[in-house]
C-alpha cells in the first residue's frame, strides 16, 4: 500500500515542480523583455539631440553584437525575427532615411558634429513577432 502511494505521489511531485520551473523561467523571461524594451520604449514620442541619437545608435550596435547579429555585403545588420535591433533615421533637409549602420560605420563623430544641436523625434517602434522585443526605432528630424 504505502509503496503505491510513493509511486504515484512521486511523479506527481516532479511534474508539480516542472511546471513551476517552467512558470518562473518564463516569468524572469517576460520581465527582462520588458525591462529592455523600455530602455527604448522611453524615446517614442519625445523630442531628443542628436547627441541622444547617437547614444542610442551606439546601444542598439552593441546589442546587435551582443547578439551576433549577422551583416550584410553593406554592413547593415541583417534582421533574424528575434532580437536585432534597427533604428531609421528619417532627415528634413533631404527627406531620406538612413539605417544607424550609415552613421556609425561613416565615423559617428561627424554625426554628433553636425547633429548635436538638431532635434529628432522618435516616432514609431517596432516589435519581433516572435520574442516581442524592440525590432525598430523610427527618429525624425525636427523642424524646431
Amino acid at each position: 500500500m504505502k509503496k503505491t502511494v510513493l509511486l504515484i505521489a512521486i511523479p506527481i511531485v516532479v511534474i508539480l515542480f516542472s511546471v513551476c520551473g517552467l512558470l518562473i523561467t518564463k516569468n524572469t523571461t517576460n520581465r527582462l523583455i520588458k525591462e529592455q524594451n523600455s530602455e527604448y520604449e522611453y524615446y517614442l514620442d519625445k523630442t531628443v539631440y542628436g547627441t541622444d541619437v547617437t547614444s542610442i545608435i551606439g546601444k542598439a550596435v552593441d546589442e546587435n553584437e551582443k547578439n551576433n547579429i549577422q551583416k550584410n555585403e553593406k554592413g547593415h545588420y541583417i534582421e533574424n525575427d528575434e532580437n536585432s535591433i534597427k533604428i531609421e533615421i528619417k532627415m528634413l533637409s533631404n527627406g531620406k532615411t538612413y539605417p544607424m549602420e550609415e552613421f556609425y560605420n561613416n565615423d559617428i563623430t561627424r554625426f554628433v558634429q553636425n547633429f548635436n544641436l538638431i532635434k529628432f523625434k522618435c516616432t514609431n517602434i517596432e516589435y519581433h513577432k516572435n520574442t516581442g522585443k524592440v525590432k525598430k526605432l523610427i527618429f525624425e528630424e525636427t523642424e524646431d
